[in-house]
């Protein structure tokens, strides 16, 4: 089994940051040819998801619609003031999955895999885990 890490760093509160080719050269440097690559994000005020990633535009729209959805001037009870990250975070969970065939990502025409920052800017990592 291939395991490990690799750091994303963001330059916003809120950022989606595209992920494919850090996951794709660590799959790329696996003898894995058919199997999963587990994702994990270990950090409580940032997610994982899968979407779009032909139109920029798409991930300005997602965190637009974000904010309308998630109230940040609610008054939360969480003395740090990052309660919303937190909410966010739990919206979109902490882990992806996706398969590998003939050493290489599946995904669909259009998708990418975002580390979906909350609570930036920060240098956060990712863990990865490929199986057969």
């Amino acid at each position: 089994m291939n395991s490990g890490q690799f750091s994303v760093s963001s330059s916003n509160y809120m950022e989606l940051i595209d992920i494919t080719p850090q996951v794709g050269k660590e799959i790329a440097k696996s003898s894995i040819q058919n199997g999963i690559c587990h994702l994990y994000n270990p950090h409580t005020t940032a997610g994982l998801t899968i979407n779009e990633g032909a139109d920029p535009a798409v991930r300005t729209d997602i965190i637009k619609a974000l904010k309308e959805i998630i109230p940040f001037d609610l008054a939360y009870q969480h003395m740090e003031g990052n309660s919303p990250s937190h909410v966010l975070s739990s919206l979109f969970g902490c882990s992806e999955m996706v398969f590998i065939e003939n050493n290489r990502l599946v995904l669909g025409t259009w998708q990418k895999i975002y580390f979906c920052e909350f609570d930036g800017p920060r240098t956060r990592k990712v863990l990865w885990r490929i199986s057969s």
